[in-house]
């Protein structure tokens, strides 16, 4: 089974294209994944995933996900390869979006928010807060670290 379940912040807005042999939208955005634990003294590290969400889940994205929101993400993992111009073959693992949906808290004012079905199944806590506390808060006035 290859099934992922990720919610984290947008590192950036989601980048659209389009296929060139039948139009279809896709949209491509990273996703910083806290990691649950840090050592004492030190600061949680996070992980950065690359997502793609096609056709209308990448509609859904590029129209309402924003840099430093907190999404829930559904998909699955896949691995592709290229060979550039010059000849050099590239690999590249990313996750592609099946389901996405808002994770941000209501009282954070997100549109939206709260009651999606990503916090019925799995809870609006992001990893690691505790009584339901944002692990950190996101102005729009904020410059994010990522």
């Amino acid at each position: 089974m290859n099934k992922v379940i990720l919610m984290g912040r947008l590192t950036r807005d989601p980048e659209v294209r389009y296929t060139q042999t039948n139009n279809t939208l896709v949209a491509s955005f990273s996703l910083a994944v806290n990691r649950r634990f840090a050592r004492q003294g030190e600061e949680r590290n996070a992980d950065f995933f690359n997502i793609v969400a096609w056709s209308k889940t990448g509609e859904f994205c590029s129209k309402y996900f924003k840099k430093g929101q907190q999404v829930g993400v559904i998909g699955r993992l896949q691995t592709r390869t290229w060979d550039d111009q010059n000849g050099t073959k590239h690999y590249i693992t990313e996750v592609v979006a099946e389901e996405a949906y808002f994770a941000d808290s209501k009282r954070d004012g997100s549109a939206g928010s709260g009651d999606s079905a990503f916090d019925s199944a799995f809870g609006s806590t992001a990893p690691g807060a505790m009584d339901g506390a944002p692990e950190f808060e996101v102005s729009a006035s904020d410059d994010l670290p990522f």
